[in-house]
């Protein structure tokens, strides 16, 4: 059985996974656990490093065990990560300083308001392909900076370590040896220049961030390090890394400009291949890193559009957690599907503001259109709406920015198994709905970009050719329907905004 799979260790928002893949891209094994999640102020989000450690080696020793492999069963290990989620820890000892802050985190809101109204938000978006908000790391970084105490002087010194998840965990499996990101990773920070691939001192300076507290850059797809022996009984190469949604994209074999996907986790984050050149977009999307792959100095590297949804499956948990409208998040289908429509309820699940095309951290939930008649079933299909509406939004834009509009969207993540919730999205699309034969696109990735690297797979081609459709979704809604529900919609987040910038 030597080197018979790839292990992808997938470190989401709300859990920890792994996956083995065979040669054919087949699921072998899994392991998931949830982690906790803490709130402890208003628009802030945290997670705990220790435990976002402790339950991906859980999790990937599990996925071995339920395979009944070992380490020498493995020919890689391919890492794909919740983005923008910031940690800092001691360089000597490796101790975290602070709780990791999550992407979701609006507490930078306003001092990303002063940078704008200073007049930078043009030139670091020419620089970084972003916007100025709160959801990328490299205001986050400058904010535990300052007040974690110790840590501005303790970086000053060279004794702090940064890193997003993909980073926390390559120096976890190695033991602190290696401090390293990928492009795709560095390409979500700010402090990124996605012309020149590099990390700016121009931007780091701007964000006031030490350039001794960045981790190293690496290709994609490579071999970067080995785990310790001690963490599956032998090492195993650690060869590919990606943030989730450039993985994602990777694993739907978007390798050609124009192609899409969209992907149904906590969020939902629409990417569409442009090539070997950045895209600045005209209606609010970011441009940012693909992959970096082998093959030109210091990589080859595909850029990609993107629009981000930041409460997508979150919503549905929220029905279940805080509202105990469900069970369990599954059961959201068959009570939506309970009743034909919303009866023109509908919800904005702006929980953590509103992402792309809008960019309002100070948006909050708003649930509307609430009469005697209205059941958990028609707020359940409102949640499920809201999903596809918002992603809706981000596909307008994406066709706005294209030369040639979508023909099709892959999709994938958890809520993607929700047929209900697809049908409505090809609905509101006008165009259908794919979904592959292998739903785990993000795991398979990272596994992709892992195997390529050692030899797994000859190349792009013989992975690519793996994919295959489950189902597809034709969309039967007419146009004027289709645009009523959007702009009814429109209408509801117009009301959403600016919430929090009045209370």
């Amino acid at each position: 059985m030597k080197n018979e799979y790839i292990l992808a260790l997938d470190q989401g928002t709300t859990s920890s996974r792994a996956i083995l893949f065979d040669r054919d891209g087949v699921v072998r094994a899994t392991g998931q656990r949830e982690f906790r999640q803490y709130y402890p102020r208003p628009g802030w989000v945290e997670h705990d490093p220790d435990e976002i450690w402790r339950s991906q080696l859980e999790v990937a020793r599990e996925a071995l065990r339920n395979a009944g492999a070992t380490a020498a069963d493995i020919a890689a290990i391919g890492i794909t990560n919740q983005r923008e989620t910031t940690l800092i820890w001691d360089r000597r000892t490796g101790v975290p300083l602070s709780r990791a802050i999550v992407w979701q985190d609006r507490r930078t809101a306003a001092w990303c308001d002063d940078m704008r109204a200073a007049g930078h938000a043009d030139w670091l978006q020419q620089r970084t392909g972003l916007v100025l908000d709160a959801y990328f790391a490299g205001t986050k970084l400058a904010w535990l900076l300052d007040h974690v105490p110790g840590a501005r002087a303790a970086a000053e010194r060279g004794e702090v370590a940064f890193g997003t998840v993909d980073t926390w965990l390559v120096w976890q499996l190695t033991g602190g040896q290696v401090h390293s990101t990928d492009p795709s990773n560095a390409s979500r920070t700010l402090l990124f220049d996605i012309h020149k691939q590099d990390w700016s001192d121009e931007l780091l300076e701007r964000l006031n961030i030490p350039r001794g507290v960045l981790p190293s850059l690496a290709p994609s797809s490579g071999v970067i390090a080995r785990t310790l022996p001690e963490c599956f009984g032998g090492p195993i190469p650690i060869a590919g890394v990606a943030g989730d949604q450039q993985a994602a994209t990777f694993g739907q074999a978007c390798f050609q400009p124009g192609m899409a996907k969209n992907t149904y986790g906590t969020g939902c984050f629409m990417l569409m291949n442009v090539g070997e050149q950045p895209s600045r977009s005209h209606h609010r999307l970011l441009s940012t890193v693909g992959w970096g792959l082998p093959g030109a100095a210091p990589w080859k590297t595909t850029y990609m559009l993107e629009g981000g949804v930041f409460v997508a499956g979150a919503a549905v948990q929220w029905l279940r957690d805080g509202l105990g409208i469900i069970p369990k998040s599954a059961d959201v289908e068959a009570l939506a599907g309970s009743v034909p429509d919303t009866d023109d309820v509908f919800l904005v699940p702006a929980f953590a503001g509103l992402g792309a095309p809008h960019w309002d951290p100070y948006a909050r939930g708003l649930l509307i259109g609430l009469t005697r008649g209205t059941t958990r079933a028609h707020v359940a299909r409102a949640t499920l709406e809201s999903i596809a509406l918002q992603s809706t939004e981000l596909l307008q834009a994406m066709n706005a920015d294209s030369p040639s509009p979508l023909s099709e969207l892959r999709v994938d993540g958890g809520a993607a198994r929700n047929d209900l919730l697809m049908q409505i999205q090809a609905d509101l699309l006008g165009v259908p709905v794919v979904r592959p034969r292998v739903a785990e696109s993000t795991a398979l990735g990272a596994a992709g970009l892992a195997g390529l690297a050692v030899g797994f797979w000859r190349d792009q081609d013989e992975f690519a050719a793996q994919w295959q459709a489950d189902r597809r979704f034709e969309p039967t809604w007419s146009d004027d329907q289709r645009q009523a529900r959007l702009a009814r919609w429109r209408q509801a987040v117009s009301l959403s905004k600016g919430w929090a910038k009045g209370a």
